[in-house]
């Protein structure tokens, strides 16, 4: 037996060993001949092509490793990784080499670069002239851009727009269709959020909201892990409610995007409901929740997914997934929480969203006046708009959960539950122009000394970017908002409610909130104003979209502060000694407004692999030309594109890390109705859309890195 086993060992030693068929070593010439054969030999397989030049060296490519030559005359063998074909283009392997040898260089020493910025590289091809066709490939292997040029006497540059997937770019020169030679870190494409669009206040919001909201980032250890996040305006804690509707705005700047809401799963208590807010140790703080909140189950589900948007990292959100679930059916299902019979989220009479009830001021457990956080038994219930429209979002992402990483027959319980919730809030709540702000479950109760059908609340400014609602809903609501702007009355119609509840409505214990005006009691607040400004860019109303953001730019430049609210006069609103005047939440939400609405890039999937661009720029007609860069730092996840405006129509060059993309102009007022389409000079015919007061011209894009042009007559 042992002699066989030696036997079988020899003869595959010796298949090793054996010469390649003389059509598979035709390309085998030395020095590769001799370095191929001590690597292995037929071990590693034929060679892929002819030696070529790649970074100014003969290389010669193999299944598993390639060989490059030497300057002593020698050459050695380099392990390539078992990923390199991906990340190679295709003609440096595939494409036969030419006579000549071609040499490529930065013109100019900028090693990393931004999407889209130019790229100059110089050829040097020795006794040649002739045409050369200069390629750039993404870190992906993906072709980002090409061009034509003339070499004279051995010399020749060209500029080329970076972009495609982040990392080091190729740069390829062919003659005749054959390699001439390929470098392969030409540049190193990196992208940072930007958008220059030459009107200053517009393009100071981003720098301005990224440095206040570093104030507001909270970073320390709990069990064992550091966990970040962004706090609340009025209160040093992590507040599951401000860290979520914080990431319209920390998507674009922050890496740590995961951790608190690891916490926040860890917390989960057994029956699956969320804590407001996490533990904190330095300050003596255990997680707890306000007993008056629904919405937490909701946000926590907006959290994970758009963490997942940012990160796209599939194995994270299936560890979400379980809690996730078990959140729902508390939500859906708890009698403290859901009312079987309306088939709706209940709460106390809060205002919106707040975590405070109605009545006078009470007792909390350690025995001192305060508002009411606490369930009584003369607390009044009933449903809440804002709860049910965020639950029913929240179900739309959580099926899209189901569908990536669970069970797609759940994702099909959840869209049709979301469905029947909106039915059901539309029967009880919708009143035509926005949503009732509170529907009491005792048809006997009326809040005394305010019409509460004329209370507009914050959160229908919510429900316009949720998804939930139709065209005609958002826009009746955005409608109801232009007609209380009054600024005799307030300096932005931006209102937490309107009209307010009487003095003494709410008992604060001497906080604010008691008065009109006062904080979520008729407090004007940036956040709403950001909503209403992405939702109005959304609905047709880009104009007034452009105007809240210009407003806001004005307060931050007046002000260099943002508060969480402010007094109707403007005077910020001081909650207490844990005020702070970096509120990233009104901050977040109006960068949402900036990059989702006027910008106009909306991701779709996770790392803008399929995004929807659709700029609005029109809105402005003094904006000629824009660059824009929407990118999570979280992971390589990006689009970037260069729009510009023409006599009879508007041209858009785009790129960015992802596959796909959906590009819809808004056209200019005074556009014909004669419109025409090209994608990389190709004609299209495109999708005419009607929003609102506004009209779109749309195309598929199957690719990236492209320009789209629109014209009209």
């Amino acid at each position: 037996m042992k002699q066989l086993a030696i036997v079988f060992i020899g003869i595959v030693l010796l298949a090793s060993c054996s010469p390649l068929p003389p059509n598979q070593t035709d390309q085998l010439r030395e020095p590769f001949r001799s370095a191929w054969q001590a690597a292995g030999g037929s071990r590693i397989g034929p060679p892929l092509g002819e030696p070529r030049w790649v970074d100014g060296a003969l290389v010669q490519y193999f299944a598993t490793l390639r060989i490059v030559a030497l300057e002593n005359g020698g050459a050695a063998a380099e392990r390539l990784p078992a990923d390199w074909r991906a990340q190679t283009p295709a003609p440096v392997i595939e494409t036969p080499p030419a006579p000549q040898q071609a040499s490529l260089a930065l013109a100019t020493p900028t090693p990393t670069v931004q999407p889209l910025q130019p790229v100059p590289i110089t050829l040097r091809i020795p006794a040649y002239s002739g045409p050369v066709t200069v390629q750039l490939y993404d870190a992906a292997g993906r072709l980002s851009a090409t061009g034509t040029v003339t070499v004279t006497d051995g010399a020749g540059e060209i500029t080329l727009p970076a972009g495609g997937a982040l990392g080091p770019q190729w740069a390829v020169a062919l003659i005749d269709g054959r390699l001439a030679g390929a470098q392969s870190q030409i540049v190193t494409l990196d992208a940072q959020t930007a958008l220059i669009s030459g009107q200053s206040d517009i393009d100071s919001l981003y720098p301005r909201i990224r440095r206040l909201m570093a104030e507001a980032r909270v970073s320390y250890e709990l069990n064992g892990r550091l966990i970040s996040g962004y706090r609340s305006p009025d209160n040093p804690l992590l507040w599951l409610r401000d860290h979520v509707y914080q990431g319209r705005g920390f998507r674009y700047f922050e890496r740590d995007v995961t951790s608190l809401l690891d916490a926040f799963r860890d917390a989960q208590f057994p029956d699956g409901s969320l804590p407001d807010v996490i533990d904190y140790p330095e300050r003596y703080v255990t997680a707890f929740r306000k007993e008056v909140e629904s919405d937490l189950e909701f946000l926590y589900i907006q959290g994970v997914y758009e963490a997942w948007q940012m990160t796209g990292d599939d194995a994270w959100l299936r560890s979400h997934l379980p809690a996730l679930r078990r959140a729902v059916e508390y939500i859906t299902t708890n009698p403290l929480r859901w009312n079987a019979e309306r088939g709706l989220v209940r709460r106390p009479y809060t205002i919106d969203m707040w975590d405070f009830a109605y009545g006078p001021t009470t007792t909390s457990p350690d025995g001192k006046p305060a508002p009411r956080h606490w369930i009584e038994p003369d607390t009044i219930w009933g449903t809440f708009h804002g709860d049910n429209t965020g639950l029913a979002a929240a179900l739309m992402l959580l099926a899209r959960i189901e569908q990536r990483v669970g069970e797609p027959a759940r994702a099909e319980r959840y869209f049709q539950l979301s469905d029947e919730i909106m039915q059901r809030l539309n029967e009880l709540a919708w009143n035509g122009r926005f949503f009732t702000h509170f529907v009491p479950e005792d048809p006997s109760f009326t809040p005394a000394g305010v019409d509460s059908a004329e209370q507009l609340s914050l959160s229908n400014a919510y429900a316009l970017n949720r998804g939930v609602l139709s065209a005609a809903q958002a826009q009746a609501i955005i409608g109801s908002y232009y007609e209380r702007r009054d600024f005799s009355r307030a300096f932005a119609e931006w209102y937490s409610i309107d009209p307010p509840f009487p003095p003494g409505s709410f008992g604060m214990a001497g906080g604010k909130g008691e008065h009109p005006g006062e904080y979520v009691n008729g407090g004007i607040m940036p956040l709403v104003g950001g909503e209403l400004a992405r939702g109005a860019f959304t609905f047709g109303f880009e104009p007034y979209g452009l105007d809240h953001l210009r407003r806001y730019a004005n307060l931050l430049r007046l002000t260099n502060a943002s508060y969480l609210w402010y007094y109707p006069n403007g005077q910020p609103g001081i909650s207490g000694p844990d005020t702070i005047p970096t509120d990233g939440w009104g901050a977040s939400a109006m960068l949402g407004a900036l990059f989702e609405g006027l910008a106009g890039i909306v991701d779709t999937a996770s790392r803008y692999d399929d995004a929807i661009i659709s700029p609005r720029w029109p809105a402005e007609p003094a904006i000629m030309q824009v660059y824009v860069v929407a990118r999570y730092p979280a992971s390589d996840g990006y689009v970037a594109y260069c729009w510009q405006r023409e006599a009879q129509g508007l041209r858009l060059y785009v790129t960015g890390s992802g596959r796909t993309a959906y590009v819809r102009f808004m056209l200019p007022p005074d556009a014909g109705y004669d419109v025409t389409m090209t994608i990389a000079g190709q004609p299209v015919t495109p999708v005419i859309e009607e929003v609102g007061l506004s009209r779109y011209a749309g195309v598929a894009l199957d690719r990236l890195n492209v320009e789209v042009t629109v014209t009209w007559r």
